[in-house]
């Protein structure tokens, strides 16, 4: 029991000066004895339904995600951007990915194979592991009854065609189309429509058609004949090359027989094509929209479309604003957009800004594999990661990212079974400099040090964030 003077002291004090607070002295203590006090902790999973990805480097707990199971819950949109330098797991992630989902009976892969080696895709083995022959668009075999893709395919819908042809013209052209380019391409195409009904148009109709209009054209806007042939010949001369041009023989026939898009994987090889060319995003364009009215149907199915190099997708206004309509897929008809970048300055920076942050926006899972300083420190500025996860990035070694699904960021390492390991690791370039040159006890060891980096890191942030606040 208290003194009752000490008690009339401390009211009287109170009274006067306010109510005072116990102040404490600080505590000196060691590493060993406080573990007791702060008991270890981690963040609650993703669930377990789903695609094992490996395994979260603090917890040591197994890491499992699906866009499927998630969305609705704790995803409001099921698409997934992946950024990282080469060389860090990239690649090998996507793969496994693809071959644990395939295990599942309603879930169909499309993957846009931009990278190759050896005259072939990287995807190549797994197309053939899983009795898969890839749609390889090459220009040269074109030629030789190569793969062809009809732009004006009857299975796509007039609307789609037209909207097709638009972007074509536009990505080649570098600017939208005027309104007098776009009232002669619509009324060649309207015409193409009407009168070519023995046979599937192509597109050495519509450039005759622009270069050779009928007088009704002309009659339907009260214009002279020559007036829309001049307005179609910029467009005629685009559209050229895809029929006589370095793109030639790939889209200027009939779609090729054959093409089975109800397997369970299809791949489109585009290794032949030249990344930095003007042919890879009008490529890009042709079989977004293809998929788009041939592939995307209301049957119950889970689809993921899977982009290699998607900056090719993000950096071009027009297939940047395509893709976007294609992603609202994700919602109504079940689709999974995965973009591959290596860099997001990459596309945040581009001539596309606008369209990039409205794909980012949609993308709720951000995977980042190890990035130099300055671009991690970029990256979690535009995704809005905490700081703890920025500062690590720079020190991730291959097979380790920070994964953040709609703000649950966890720091995971990818596991590769040995029935895997020969499908996923296939091209020189990818295993350069990985953890896979290394004998297995190099591999644990590097593994048990990025993960003490990593942690030291993250303490120490938590740390220094926590003596901010106890100042604020």
């Amino acid at each position: 029991m208290r003194d009752p003077l000490s008690a009339l002291s401390d009211a009287f004090t109170s009274f006067l000066f306010g109510k005072v607070e116990t102040t404490r002295l600080p505590v000196r203590t060691s590493t060993g004895q406080a573990q007791a006090v702060y008991l270890p902790t981690a963040a609650p999973g993703l669930g377990d339904s789903g695609v094992i990805i490996g395994r979260e480097v603090y917890s040591g707990k197994g890491y499992i995600y699906d866009p499927f199971q998630l969305y609705g819950q704790q995803l409001p949109a099921p698409h997934w951007l992946v950024l990282g330098e080469s060389g860090n797991g990239k690649s090998a992630l996507e793969k496994t990915y693809v071959l644990r989902q395939l295990r599942f009976r309603d879930r169909q892969v499309v993957v846009l194979d931009a990278q190759g080696e050896d005259g072939v895709g990287e995807w190549n083995l797994i197309a053939q592991e899983l009795g898969i022959t890839p749609i390889r668009l090459d220009p040269t075999a074109a030629l030789n009854d190569g793969i062809r893709l009809n732009p004006l395919d009857p299975s796509i819908t007039t609307t789609g065609q037209l909207a097709l042809l638009r972007t074509i013209i536009e990505v080649a052209m570098g600017h939208g189309l005027d309104e007098r380019s776009g009232f002669a391409l619509k009324v060649a195409h309207a015409y193409v429509n009407e009168t070519i009904t023995q046979r599937q148009p192509v597109l050495m109709d519509i450039v005759e058609q622009l270069r050779h209009p009928k007088p009704e054209s002309a009659e339907a806007m009260n214009v002279d004949i020559d007036d829309v042939r001049a307005w179609g010949l910029d467009v005629a001369l685009v559209l050229d090359r895809l029929v006589d041009g370095d793109l030639r023989g790939m889209f200027d026939g009939p779609t090729t027989i054959g093409i089975d898009l109800d397997a369970p994987l299809i791949v489109f090889d585009l290794s032949h094509i030249d990344r930095n060319s003007i042919a890879m995003p009008i490529l890009m364009a042709i079989v977004g929209v293809w998929l788009e009215h041939t592939w995307i149907r209301p049957d119950r199915k889970k689809r993921i479309f899977l982009v290699e190099e998607a900056w090719h997708i993000i950096n071009s206004p027009f297939v940047a604003q395509l893709f976007q309509r294609l992603l609202k897929f994700g919602r109504r008809l079940g689709l999974s957009f995965v973009a591959v970048v290596h860099h997001l300055s990459d596309v945040v920076d581009g001539a596309a800004a606008k369209e990039a942050a409205a794909i980012l926006k949609m993308a709720s899972t951000r995977t980042i594999y190890a990035q130099k300083a300055d671009e991690a420190r970029a990256t979690g500025k535009v995704i809005g990661l905490p700081r703890w996860a920025v500062e690590i990035i720079p020190t991730l070694t291959p097979g380790i990212a920070v994964w953040d699904v709609n703000g649950n960021v966890q720091v995971v390492k990818h596991l590769i079974t040995e029935a895997e390991r020969p499908l996923v690791f296939t091209d020189r370039a990818m295993t350069e400099g990985s953890a896979t040159d290394l004998l297995p006890e190099d591999v644990r060891a590097a593994e048990l040090e990025a993960e003490q980096r990593a942690a030291r890191i993250e303490h120490q942030q938590r740390l220094n964030e926590s003596s901010e606040s106890t100042v604020a």
